[in-house]
């Protein structure tokens, strides 16, 4: 297991934010937990909306309660594989089932009255608990909602109980009812749609003795073999895959929400893997986006995540997207498609070139650094190499990268040339150069991605910086005189000129609102993609204090709010859907604090968001020394980043990292993990380290020598070298 563990931050007691506690919170945080609950009052009506998904299916839970406290609930399925005609974007089968399953229930020969939600609770299935009136007696339901694993269905497991004195006589149907839908209507014909409840029981139900049951939501094509489900062994199926993704990874912080935030992002990005006949694809869901990949979406925001996750079909799914992308390079640079569709067999290309040349260059190169794997590495290069290319030849005469839009496909004015695609392009030439030295790639040629970013650093300064709405930041596009939230993409990679009016601009009334980020000051749009986004650009400004403030007021909102419990896509486009590709980007990997970290990856989660939009763990932290080395179990190793900066150290994924218990760096505030049984030099200096950076390696290998092989971390506090050193001495006289 990776853990991002707890630091000290005794700023969270002042935050600058709005304060949680001034907003209003619905839901709260299981103790000692990674669920939240909604402890249901008298008179407490509230309907929301909440997707889960599985290899073969998706679900949008329509759900609430009443004024009467009743449960109030509607399934909206999504079949990815069960293609529909036009075979486009949206051509997967839905379907919206009202069935009121409890309501078919009979007992002492009477429906069910007068249902009274006690609880809902969320983890990674939907549990919900009620009580019921019935003819001479009582009794509680529960429900549990969540998508199969690996199955076309959805699944629910109702457990009835006798909470009376008396007993009582339980009739549970058999039901099944069958849709078979036009034929013409099916890129395989006839589609045969199932909802049933596997019942078929009378009992007495003694006081205090429950009865379970299970009912199933399915669909396949005509000719396919029916589905036997057993609903117990489905949610363990659930339980056991939610725990593995919850084991790796943790985020433990003094802030119980900014961890439960993390932890259900981490659901969600993770779930959205669909098995399609051109293999595994994450797609971003929302009743539209499915059996698809976009060079946003899944190049940018969330490949480069799955590496730190540990998650084995994420990693495919990204190589495979990654793959897909590749087979539409060609030698006359016209542009790759923004999208692959239909199961890899068509593609979108509606709004022209977006920059996706730049944003999958940016998440190829971070994806490979991040996966220390040199085979994968190797596969994924020749793409890298491409899409920079591609990028330098649609540089114009300022220096900067032209598209025909940005991420936002004309939503919003981007120019000819925009902020966002020229940042991504500088930030995937230095990734490229250091995934470059790993492959042993050309000096030549990484010595020339080197100068291309530095002088690209400069035109993008020269061509967008500027006065805006009375801060000196960046307009977005030549002519743009408002405000945007993607001024806070140069800050995301390292590009810090113009930082503190920035910054400034970006928490200001005129982007800020109580849902985060305006697209635009002056309009009411807003992503959480740019609010996550934003977060990490702060923090890795070394606005910490700040950016936690923003972050744990953002989280309570989007955790513990009305609409729960993932970032969303936009609003007032989509509903405000739960698409999984937008938590990608929670930059909660950046609490500890640290100045810019663009020359390494630090393990840790993009903020929901991905913004949310990228795990940022900045994921070049896997690319020094032997990163890209074939993989096998071993001790963590610790090396100093190349500019020898102490906020730079890099952790280093090998072997069984993943599932060790392990510290990872925060920044400025590094931990050093040192476990029983493990070499006591856990840190391996570069060659040729001079100045505070040689020091430093100098004295933490002298420190973890005089402390032994006991398992104990060392915590360097921000401030740079000068204090990282001072603090080290100062453990070393008190001998550790």
């Amino acid at each position: 297991m990776i853990r991002i563990s707890r630091f000290f931050l005794p700023f969270l007691c002042c935050l600058t934010a709005p304060a949680l506690a001034g907003t209003q919170t619905r839901w709260e945080v299981v103790p000692d937990s990674t669920a939240i609950v909604w402890n249901v009052r008298e008179g407490d009506s509230h309907r929301d909306h909440i997707e889960m998904s599985g290899l073969r299916i998706s679900a949008v839970l329509r759900y609430g309660v009443g004024a009467d406290g009743s449960f109030r609930f509607e399934r909206s399925i999504v079949w990815p594989m069960l293609r529909t005609i036009p075979n486009n974007t949206y051509g997967s089968l839905m379907r919206r089932f009202v069935w009121d399953v409890p309501r078919m229930l009979s007992v002492n020969e009477n429906c069910l009255q007068q249902e009274k939600v006690r609880r809902i609770v969320l983890d990674g299935t939907m549990t919900v608990e009620s009580d019921w009136t019935a003819v001479k007696g009582s009794l509680s339901l529960t429900r549990v909602l969540f998508p199969s694993v690996d199955e076309a269905a959805f699944c629910e497991k109702y457990i009835l109980k006798n909470t009376g004195e008396k007993p009582l006589y339980v009739e549970i149907p058999r039901a099944r009812s069958v849709i078979r839908t036009a034929p013409a209507k099916g890129v395989e014909g006839s589609y045969e749609l199932v909802a049933e409840i596997c019942g078929d029981t009378a009992l007495m139900l003694a006081p205090r003795a429950e009865v379970a049951f299970g009912a199933f939501f399915s669909g396949r094509r005509s000719g396919d073999e029916a589905l036997a489900l057993n609903a117990d062994a489905e949610c363990a199926k659930r339980r056991a895959l939610v725990a593995e993704w919850q084991r790796n990874l943790v985020l433990d912080t003094p802030d119980p929400v900014i961890d439960a935030m993390f932890a259900f992002a981490k659901i969600r990005a993770a779930e959205s893997i669909y098995d399609t006949k051109g293999g595994l694809m994450h797609g971003p869901g929302g009743e539209r986006f499915y059996a698809a990949i976009w060079a946003n979406d899944q190049a940018e925001y969330i490949n480069p995540f799955f590496p730190f996750l540990g998650y084995d079909r994420g990693n495919r799914s990204a190589l495979c997207s990654f793959g897909y992308f590749a087979r539409y390079m060609n030698p006359d640079y016209r542009p790759i498609p923004s999208s692959i569709i239909a199961e890899g067999t068509d593609i979108w290309n509606g709004a022209g070139d977006r920059g996706d040349a730049a944003m999958i260059a940016y998440g190829a190169a971070r994806y490979a650094l991040a996966r220390g794997d040199a085979a994968e590495a190797a596969e994924v290069w020749p793409l890298v190499e491409w899409c920079l290319e591609y990028c330098r030849r649609r540089l114009t005469g300022d220096g900067v990268v032209a598209s025909d839009s940005d991420e936002l496909e004309g939503r919003f004015p981007a120019g000819d040339a925009n902020l966002c695609t020229s940042s991504l392009y500088y930030d995937a030439l230095l990734s490229a150069a250091m995934l470059g030295r790993e492959l042993h790639k050309p000096a030549r040629q990484l010595a020339a991605y080197e100068r291309q970013a530095a002088a690209l650093r400069k035109n993008i300064d020269r061509h967008f910086g500027g006065m805006v709405e009375g801060f000196d930041t960046y307009r977005y596009y030549t002519g743009n005189d408002r405000l945007r939230a993607w001024i806070c993409i140069p800050l995301t990679v390292g590009i810090d000129e113009r930082k503190e009016a920035t910054v400034e601009a970006l928490f200001s009334p005129k982007l800020w609102t109580e849902n985060g980020l305006l697209t635009r000051s002056g309009d009411k749009t807003f992503w959480d993609r740019s609010t996550l986004y934003a977060l990490r650009g702060v923090y890795a400004s070394g606005e910490t204090e700040k950016a936690t403030g923003y972050l744990s007021y953002y989280s309570g909102v989007r955790l513990l709010g009305d609409h729960v419990p993932y970032a969303i896509e936009a609003w007032p486009e989509g509903s405000q859907r739960h698409l999984s590709a937008e938590v990608g980007g929670e930059p909660s990997h950046h609490l500890g604090g640290q100045g810019d970290l663009r020359h390494q990856d630090h393990h840790g989660l993009s903020l929901l968001q991905q913004g949310l939009c990228q795990t940022d763990i900045h994921q070049r932290l896997a690319a020094a020394g032997d990163a890209l080395q074939k993989r096998h179990p071993g001790p963590a190793r610790l090396r100093l980043a190349e500019d020898g900066v102490i906020g730079r150290l890099l952790l280093l994924v090998q072997g069984d990292l993943l599932r060790r218990d392990t510290v990872l760096p925060w920044g400025d505030a590094v931990l050093l993990p040192a476990a029983e049984g493990d070499e006591a030099l856990l840190l391996q200096t570069a060659e040729g380290l001079a100045g505070s950076a040689g020091e430093i390696a100098q004295v933490v290998n002298r420190g973890l020598a005089a402390l032994g092989q006991k398992r104990r971390s060392f915590i360097l506090p921000g401030g740079g070298p000068a204090a990282a050193l001072q603090t080290l001495q100062h453990l070393l006289r008190r001998g550790g």
